[in-house]
């Protein structure tokens, strides 16, 4: 399985977007300078998840981005499903009742598609948002921080 720059991206944007929106929105200007991602994109990335209620978009002066639940509450499963759709790196037609397929009642192959499917997405389902915060700011204490005490990574 490979995920696109959605993916990628936005996990960063949303780890970003976590760490900063404690006190206040976020502007996508200020994910962008920080992530190095455009903000053209970054406003793509946003709608996706906004659809998905991970995040919310506050508007006038001082608006921005906030999370749309609790870290906690979020996994990367959810927002790598929300930006990249499903993570089923094998699509067996024989895996789902209302497709079906002819050798699917003979075929041994798709125990084995099923599992790598099914590894995948708990995987991801397991790691929640709050985490990769935690060792984000671990990364940023092992570096050094600026003097504002944010990560000058």
């Amino acid at each position: 399985m490979k995920l696109s720059t959605k993916g990628r991206y936005g996990l960063r944007a949303l780890i970003d977007l976590a760490q900063y929106s404690e006190e206040e929105p976020v502007s996508i200007t200020s994910i962008s300078n920080r992530q190095g991602i455009s903000e053209r994109y970054l406003e793509q990335l946003m709608a996706k998840l906004k659809k998905a209620e991970i995040v919310k978009s506050i508007r006038g002066a001082g608006g921005g981005y906030i999370l749309g639940k609790d870290m906690h509450e979020i996994s990367v499963g959810d927002v790598l499903r929300a930006l990249e759709g499903s993570l089923d790196p094998v699509e067996c037609s024989g895996l789902s009742a209302e497709e079906g397929c002819s050798a699917s009642e003979n075929c041994v192959t798709k125990y084995v598609w099923q599992k790598i499917n099914d590894s995948i997405n708990q995987t991801v389902d397991s790691i929640m948002l709050d985490q990769l915060v935690e060792e984000s700011k671990q990364k940023c204490c092992d570096a050094g921080m600026t003097q504002s005490g944010k990560c000058k990574n």
